[in-house]
């Protein structure tokens, strides 16, 4: 029996994605499990898994094309099985599918031809790669003509585009013939562009990872933050940590953000109420202690989660964290890497900073930022010392916990943080 595939919705806020890439061509074998296609998220790229077992008898929609969640984008069927109605089988997938996006009705006019997708889906034909150069030098695809196959824009068709810009730029800057000997003629003609390239304003598009940023910040700031500071000593978690990288392979050493993700975890245990998520009708308490780490990429910061980090080793943790954020600058995250995290850690202790606060991750209810581990003068039992100190920020939402609590917790984590041999047991 033929079965449609449908663009899966990866995350609770997601409309539509972008079809990447087909990893699977027509009339190939495809295994319950293997990757299908690369689709690209506000989020992230990720590959998509067949859920059915079969051949692939139709690639619905092409490269490049944003598509609505829950609108077919392939027909698997059976090995050898001839399908008479293709628009049946879509239309079946179709109004089984959960989605708040409108549907328009797709229409197979002869079973040779293709499917015809909604004018909203129509777009440049241009290839990942293409459409990365030309928003990095603000270039509109509309402008440029296609060379690959079916007129699709590929990246030699951008580099000429740009190479033609800077052609125009420097002919519009040019002043006339120079005098033989004179200062103009011997220095290099971008000293000369210098001042009018500096007074340009430069238009940046937004990716969808930074529109899905911005997105998600304003709806995060609707909800009414506190914070609440606190320093930590982490004198004997330096210690401890330098001892168990001393048997660690370089590759396997464990960072202190390692053992603060664990820290956290493990207090959270103690208070569900920080564990948790809000909506307009219930508060959610999660069971699973799931913490979200935030990773800095170049187009933006994104959060991969590692799941019941209450119950894991701290080696566990780090393999997992490491994995993860490896996979995410490399554009190739899971959907359970990162999605369903129930509390987040935001660390920028490795670029020296002393202290700062971020923003909850919704519908989570709090975010802990972590700063630099610093040296500082600290008084011991009446004498001057020198110390190892880091201050974190805890962001909670008041609608669903208040300071006593959030204060509380950071307590108890200071337990863990500064006697870390607990983290061990």
């Amino acid at each position: 029996m033929a079965e449609t595939v449908t663009m899966p919705k990866l995350g609770f806020d997601m409309a539509e994605g972008t079809l990447v890439r087909w990893i699977k061509s027509e009339g190939e074998i495809v295994n319950k499990g293997d990757p299908l296609a690369e689709i690209e998220t506000d989020k992230a790229t990720v590959e998509v898994e067949s859920a059915f077992s079969g051949v692939i008898h139709r690639r619905l929609v092409e490269e490049g094309t944003v598509v609505p969640v829950g609108l077919p984008i392939a027909i698997i069927a059976s090995s050898g099985e001839q399908l008479v109605d293709e628009a049946a089988v879509m239309n079946i997938s179709s109004s089984e599918a959960k989605t708040d996006v409108q549907k328009k009705d797709t229409e197979i006019v002869e079973q040779t031809e293709s499917v015809q997708l909604p004018a909203t889906l129509e777009i440049i034909k241009a290839s990942p790669l293409a459409k990365r150069i030309a928003r990095e030098f603000s270039i509109s695809l509309d402008e440029i003509t296609g060379s690959g196959p079916g007129g699709r824009i590929v990246k030699r068709d951008v580099e000429n585009a740009v190479e033609d810009i800077n052609n125009r730029k420097v002919q519009s800057f040019s002043t006339g013939k120079e005098e033989k000997g004179s200062i103009s003629s011997v220095l290099p003609t971008e000293f000369w562009q210098i001042d009018s390239a500096e007074t340009k304003d430069e238009h940046i598009p937004l990716s969808r990872l930074r529109a899905a940023i911005a997105r998600r910040m304003v709806e995060a700031k609707q909800a009414p933050h506190f914070y609440i500071t606190r320093e930590f000593d982490m004198a004997g978690l330096m210690k401890l940590r330098k001892e168990l990288n001393d048997f660690l392979p370089e590759e396997d050493r464990l960072s202190v953000n390692d053992f603060i993700v664990k820290a956290t975890a493990l207090t959270l245990r103690q208070f569900p109420g920080l564990n948790a998520s809000y909506s307009e009708t219930e508060i959610i308490q999660h069971g699973d202690v799931n913490i979200g780490v935030a990773v800095a990429l170049d187009s933006g910061l994104m959060t991969v989660v590692c799941r019941k980090a209450d119950i894991k080793p701290l080696r566990r943790i780090s393999t997992e964290i490491r994995e993860m954020a490896a996979r995410a600058r490399a554009g190739k995250v899971k959907p359970e890497d990162i999605e369903g995290s129930t509390f987040s850690i935001s660390n920028l202790g490795m670029y020296d900073v002393e202290n700062f606060a971020a923003i909850i991750n919704p519908p989570e209810t709090a975010i802990l930022a972590v700063s630099s581990i610093r040296q500082v003068p600290v008084v011991v039992d009446g004498s001057l010392a020198v110390g190892s100190r880091m201050k974190a920020t805890l962001s909670a939402d008041h609608r669903v916990t208040d300071g006593a609590e959030a204060a509380i917790f950071l307590q108890k984590l200071a337990i863990y943080l500064e006697k870390p041999a607990s983290l061990m047991l």
